[in-house]
């Protein structure tokens, strides 16, 4: 298999974010709070085990488990120092339960099957280039009619950046992002129900290129991509690509950078609903729905 990212580099860029990924991660934030009032449509329902996948430093999975204080809330990350965040805040009660930590890479959860119900992915799934496995994991752990919501970067985010870099060099420097429509498709061939998905834009404004690219670094958001040239960018290419940002130059002097968002929730069938595989549909069922005749010995 030739995947889109290095996945080492991933989990090594994160790594080293993980002390300054909170007080950088204002878009983040933002984006999570979004996701989060989205949990005003399980109603009454009370998850009793809930995942937060990709979970940073665990803003969401503290608040998940501030909402049903009785839920286990499991924290699930790719990079250990980012699971070292996820601590007691302010306001902890001693008689919740703790958030279990497990790192692990999203694409290989190790976690039993139908054993969620509710799945929380903030901007962690556009590392993952291969979203019918993905969602295809999703489906396993999660119990019929658990719910995934979750979001991730659309393909105009950073644009700028990556014509910019394109003017400079044949080299790719921006993750490509699969579009809405993609990533909708992968929902239902994985045999998801009732998908629901949206798209927003938000556009930040940096004085100059550097500083977009140091609040990339403090994020870990730096360029993971199977193949990035391996040297460092040279002051040479730097420029010619600071020169192509110019244009873009607003009348308020700053430089903006687009961020494409796209969430969606969508709920997990019932057992025996056909998913994709290989271009073929294919029905599973658990073994313990299997009726077992026995004969008289």
């Amino acid at each position: 298999m030739n995947d889109v990212f290095d996945h080492r580099q991933v989990r090594r860029a994160f790594s080293r974010a993980a002390g300054s990924y909170s007080a950088a991660a204002d878009l983040q934030r933002e984006i999570e709070s979004r996701l989060l009032e989205s949990l005003e449509y399980l109603g009454e329902q009370s998850p009793a085990s809930i995942v937060d996948l990709g979970s940073g430093p665990g803003t969401a999975a503290l608040e998940l488990r501030r909402r049903w204080p009785k839920a286990r809330v499991v924290a699930i990350d790719l990079a250990l120092p980012m699971l070292r965040q996820v601590a007691p805040r302010r306001g902890w009660n001693p008689l919740q339960r703790p958030i279990d930590r497990i790192c692990a890479d999203a694409r290989a959860l190790p976690l039993a099957d139908d054993s969620v119900d509710l799945i929380f992915s903030n901007l962690c799934l556009q590392w993952v280039d291969d979203l019918d496995a993905l969602f295809a994991g999703f489906r396993r752990v999660l119990r019929p009619g658990g719910l995934l919501l979750c979001s991730t970067f659309g393909p105009d985010t950073l644009h700028e950046l990556r014509t910019a870099f394109a003017g400079a060099d044949a080299a790719a420097h921006v993750s490509p992002f699969p579009p809405m429509a993609a990533f909708g498709d992968a929902l239902m061939r994985a045999g998801f129900r009732d998908p629901v998905l949206d798209r927003d834009v938000d556009v930040h404004r940096h004085p100059d290129m550097a500083d977009l690219m140091r609040g990339l670094r403090a994020l870990g958001a730096t360029n993971a991509l199977a193949t990035r040239r391996r040297a460092l960018t040279g002051r040479g290419r730097f420029a010619a690509a600071q020169a192509a940002y110019e244009p873009w130059r607003g009348e308020d002097g700053l430089l903006p950078a687009t961020w494409e968002t796209v969430t969606a929730m969508a709920w997990a069938p019932a057992h025996g609903q056909p998913i994709r595989e290989g271009g073929e549909d294919v029905a599973r069922f658990p073994a313990s729905g299997i009726p077992v005749r026995r004969r008289g010995g």
